[in-house]
């Protein structure tokens, strides 16, 4: 796997727990939309048992100048470390890493169902697919506590605006702990939210990505309403 070394240029609450990390796009790093980069600190002023690398969904596109990976922002030591290092302080990178990409020409419409901060690949996918104005149908749909935990939420929404062939469904499970406004759906994704979003459900390729048991419970969904194994796609999100 290629091995570059970039630099951090600026960090950004983006959704409430959630920062996105922005380092200068080294030349020669070339990737699809939906891969993944490997980002190691450089010797950092702390550590743990899983070491200094981590790997992240990076959530730019392939036509844009840097290079953004977006996290939710647990109590570890590479993320304090990542949090409170300086701008400007190096960080290497390996990759670009990962199949979960889509394919531009296939005839299927594809869904791409994400859950927290499994939205990443899907905001690499959804910018390329309005830049390069891909025919391809997509239609995302997104599940959240609230809309202040929701990540690149307005731009995805607003995303419709620029490609006619995108469509978004956004959903909340915990709206009563809110204190920001909601129109969309509320409640956890099943079949019925999914059917009346999208009709029949065995016609699209689905690509989704999210917590593991957020995962599994759409695919057995996805199973039961007939949707064929090889039509639906998965990256699971760990927490660390």
């Amino acid at each position: 796997m290629p091995a570059f070394e970039t630099q951090l240029l600026d960090r950004k609450e983006i959704a409430e727990g959630t920062m996105a990390f922005h380092f200068a796009r080294p030349a020669g790093f070339e990737f699809a939309a939906g891969q993944s980069v490997n980002v190691g600190l450089v010797d950092p002023p702390e550590t743990d048992a899983k070491g200094n690398r981590r790997a992240f969904s990076i959530a730019s596109a392939p036509h844009e100048n840097e290079l953004v990976i977006a996290t939710r922002m647990r109590d570890t030591a590479f993320k304090r470390v990542l949090k409170t290092m300086p701008l400007g302080a190096r960080v290497q990178l390996r990759g670009p890493a990962g199949k979960f990409t889509l394919d531009p020409d296939a005839p299927a419409p594809a869904v791409f169902l994400a859950g927290g901060i499994g939205i990443t690949p899907f905001v690499s996918m959804l910018r390329h697919a309005a830049q390069a104005k891909l025919a391809r149908r997509l239609h995302l749909v997104y599940s959240n506590r609230r809309p202040e935990d929701a990540a690149f939420l307005a731009e995805l929404a607003g995303l419709q605006d620029r490609n006619p062939n995108h469509r978004f469904t956004g959903t909340m499970t915990e709206m009563e702990k809110s204190a920001h406004p909601w129109q969309g759906e509320r409640g956890f994704v099943d079949r019925a939210m999914l059917e009346r979003a999208l009709g029949d459900l065995a016609a699209p390729t689905w690509y989704m990505a999210g917590p593991p048991a957020m995962v599994q419970t759409m695919l057995a969904i996805l199973a039961e309403a007939g949707v064929a194994k090889e039509r639906v796609r998965t990256d699971e999100f760990f927490g660390y």
